[in-house]
């Protein structure tokens, strides 16, 4: 690919414009990212109060399947992304037709669906080293009632429908076969996993960026913790993790990113698991392609972040190695923080948060606060990982955010 650089202009004097389909927050600090470097940007989003299509140049306020909106963001833009994995795989594909779309169709529609997920997974298990737990595709009652008689080996376990879920969405935990019969009917009896319940001991994540040329850069391992579903809180600094178990973990995120020649920034979610070792078992649960949010770290922690190295990616640009400067404990803020106990809407102390040292607050630009949306995030960095440890565990206090015994 031709590199698309920043302050150039087409033959036609219209300015170097990188698209992105989808208007979130991920969207949004993409958008930012681009701004920096000198691009114009492009966002495709039906929301008339999108984060991202609030501080694009453009807005292209249409449906992710709409023929003319698609045509516009085309006809702006040299290169195109997404923000999220639920984007139309049909309409990424239409765009690669006439622009460079990174990442592409073919590997989005993969994240789209658990059970082509994990038979990507198992393809590159011999390469990657780690393969996903136990599991069983459900989208028949005759493959139902095949794991009810075969699979017990599988409960108590979790299942997630195929398409849509995230954030804990689409997903019921079961414990015996009457209880899978009925949260199968509960999910409308739709394409499913059924994946065995783990002995988790801690759960990571790794980001990496993919050029057109196949270089390859990584940021080291995180060590996350969720709650209800829902990340809650990010550890990255030395020592967060095993040093044998995060190698293990970013060689196996670059190779799955090879095998299926990713382009663009690439997340790689695992379990470690209690299997008998000394750092335990690693097992692989799934892929976002695109920046996540434990990796908004990176914006305070960093020299690169996530999002400067997805605007270099499908720009075809130069992939510097990023490297972390401070260390960094990442609390994801929900809407739930904008609610006192008796459930009156109220504004958060930022006066008192923003007061702490090394606090970086980053707000997404949503009107609508509810609970268990993600409205921000905000990040602490140090000098070293006792300083940022004290003040991640004030500031959660004052915000009465969950995890505060893993900080």
């Amino acid at each position: 690919m031709t590199p698309i650089f920043p302050g150039s202009t087409d033959a036609a004097g219209q300015p170097a414009t990188l698209g992105v389909m989808g208007g979130g927050q991920l969207g949004r600090m993409f958008v930012h990212a681009a701004q920096r470097l000198g691009y114009f940007t492009a966002v495709l989003e039906p929301d008339a109060q999108s984060p991202a299509g609030r501080v694009s140049h453009h807005h292209i306020q249409t449906d992710y399947h709409d023929p003319a909106g698609l045509a516009q963001l085309a006809q702006l833009c040299q290169a195109i992304t997404t923000e999220f994995e639920n984007v139309p795989a049909q309409a990424l594909q239409a765009l690669a037709l006439t622009r460079p779309v990174a990442p592409g169709a073919a590997v989005v529609g993969i994240a789209q669906n658990r059970i082509e997920e994990k038979a990507h997974f198992a393809a590159c298990a011999d390469v990657s080293g780690v393969s996903c737990g136990p599991y069983a595709v459900i989208e028949t009652l005759a493959q139902l009632q095949a794991v009810q008689a075969d699979r017990a080996d599988l409960l108590p376990g979790i299942l997630k429908t195929a398409r849509m879920g995230y954030d804990g969405k689409g997903q019921v935990r079961v414990k015996t076969a009457v209880e899978l019969a009925a949260a199968w009917a509960e999910l409308g009896a739709a394409a499913c996993v059924l994946e065995k319940m783990l002995p988790l001991t801690a759960e990571c994540s790794v980001l990496v960026a993919r050029g057109w040329d196949g270089r390859v850069v990584s940021f080291a391992p995180q060590r996350n913790l969720h709650v209800d579903g829902i990340l809650a809180v990010t550890h990255t600094y030395e020592g967060n993790m095993p040093p044998a178990l995060a190698t293990r973990a970013r060689n196996a995120t670059v190779s799955i990113a090879q095998h299926i020649g990713y382009v663009g920034v690439l997340c790689v979610e695992f379990f470690v698991v209690d299997d008998g070792s000394e750092h335990g078992g690693l097992v692989v649960n799934e892929m976002a392609p695109r920046p996540h949010n434990s990796g908004h770290y990176t914006l305070d922690a960093c020299d690169v972040s996530q999002f400067d190295l997805q605007v270099h990616a499908m720009a075809g640009l130069p992939l510097p190695q990023p490297r972390q400067h401070s260390p960094a404990i990442m609390l994801n803020l929900l809407g739930d923080v904008w609610f006192d106990a008796s459930g009156q809407l109220r504004e958060p102390d930022w006066h008192a948060v923003l007061s702490l040292p090394g606090a970086h607050l980053h707000l997404y630009g949503k009107s609508d606060v509810r609970a268990g949306r993600k409205m921000g995030h905000l990040t602490i960095t140090g000098p070293d990982v006792a300083s940022v440890k004290t003040v991640a565990r004030r500031a959660a206090g004052l915000l009465g955010l969950p995890g505060l015994d893993t900080i």
